[in-house]
């Protein structure tokens, strides 16, 4: 294996995977996109009634940046008042596989990271 090679591919400003993590592993995009699985199509509303601890701003960057991304659909509807409805897109419906097997793990390795994390405070704690 060429390590520089490999040191090169994981470093590299436009890295695949660091550039996507980076995008979705904030404290806010999951849970979205998770939401809208659920409940296809929502209002920004509905959204923010879901998730009651974001912030409408957060709210706002984190459906921003997810529909830059292609992730999710924007649709609004020319009316008074205006109504605007979010989705996922195609690219952020493929998403979901890989999220749903992640919270999978999460949740079935969730006991035992817990019980390390006391583990590892009691030890550097003494």
């Amino acid at each position: 294996m060429d390590v520089e090679k490999l040191k090169d591919d994981i470093f590299i400003q436009n890295c695949p995977i660091r550039n996507v993590l980076c995008r979705i592993s904030d404290k806010w995009s999951i849970l979205v996109i998770f939401t809208l699985e659920q409940i296809p199509v929502m209002r920004f509303g509905e959204l923010h009634r879901m998730i009651p601890d974001i912030s409408q701003k957060m709210l706002t960057v984190t459906l921003r940046t997810l529909e830059e991304d292609g992730l999710v659909k924007r649709h609004v509807y020319a009316q008074i008042p205006p109504k605007v409805e979010y989705s996922l897109s195609e690219r952020g419906l493929s998403l979901l596989p890989h999220l749903n097997s992640l919270i999978q793990w999460a949740k079935g390795e969730m006991e035992g990271i817990m019980q390390e994390r006391k583990k590892y405070n009691e030890i550097t704690e003494s």
